[in-house]
């Protein structure tokens, strides 16, 4: 079998993006979608220019934590297709798609829907774009991961003990395969956090951020501005601020 000529097209739609950082996790439920898309926000509102791609194809979210009604909003296609821009951030959802209906996909059939997201989005020139990427650990991820040029992984998990063993092998499976995994975000901080810390670090992560248990957060889903105002969105903005900036236009890993 011949190399597929997609992956090219994927190397040239990401030729222009600066940084790419996928946000992964072990298992759903740890919030990795709204630290996805509120780490964009963050981005746009720091004067950076950047993207989002939830690229979960059985359960796409984020465009639910941006306020985007995918009926209202559309990519433009041309030669491929353009995402729109929504708060500052260029975002590209399968919802605009699928809607609210789920993909029946098995197997190859993902990756191949992997692939041709991938080469038909037209990004043009950003800063940095995080990708919401399904939560698992399995070959999906690795598959994924492995088509994006640069990518870097950031993972996110909670304090519970079940999260951070997860969370454990998910690394050791990215390093295994000699992914760049950049740190890990403890969300919902509370109770047994000294623990997970010290798990994370057994392991040689960094930790670039801990993020509080907030009951404001479900309110505002929908309302960028207001949900970058929580403490919620305050703590994800100091995780960005973990990434030095070099110019007006280009993050690097301090």
């Amino acid at each position: 079998m011949g190399l597929d000529p997609r992956l090219t097209v994927i190397e040239e739609r990401f030729s222009r993006v600066r940084r790419v950082i996928a946000v992964a996790s072990s298992k759903g439920g740890v919030g990795k979608t709204l630290i996805s898309a509120t780490l964009a926000l963050a981005a746009a509102e720091k004067g950076l220019r950047p993207g989002l791609l939830d690229i979960d194809l059985t359960n796409p979210t984020a465009h639910i934590v941006l306020g985007v009604d995918t009926e209202a909003v559309k990519p433009e296609e041309e030669k491929g297709v353009v995402p729109p821009e929504v708060h500052g951030v260029r975002f590209m959802t399968v919802a605009f798609y699928s809607g609210e209906n789920p993909l029946p996909l098995r197997g190859s059939e993902i990756d191949e829907a992997f692939k041709e997201i991938l080469a038909i989005t037209r990004w043009g020139e950003l800063d940095v774009l995080f990708i919401d990427t399904p939560p698992g650990i399995s070959n999906e991820i690795l598959d994924l991961l492995s088509y994006i040029p640069r990518v870097e992984t950031l993972v996110v998990t909670t304090p519970s003990p079940l999260a951070i063993r997860s969370t454990i092998r998910l690394v050791k499976m990215l390093r295994d395969a000699d992914e760049d995994v950049v740190g890990a975000v403890v969300n919902m901080v509370g109770r047994g956090v000294a623990d997970a810390k010290r798990l994370l670090r057994e392991l040689g992560m960094e930790i670039l951020g801990e993020i509080p248990m907030d009951p404001e957060v479900d309110g505002v889903l929908g309302d960028p501005n207001r949900l970058l105002r929580t403490r919620f969105g305050k703590a994800v903005a100091n995780v960005l601020t973990r990434f030095a900036f070099t110019s007006s236009e280009t993050l690097r890993r301090r």
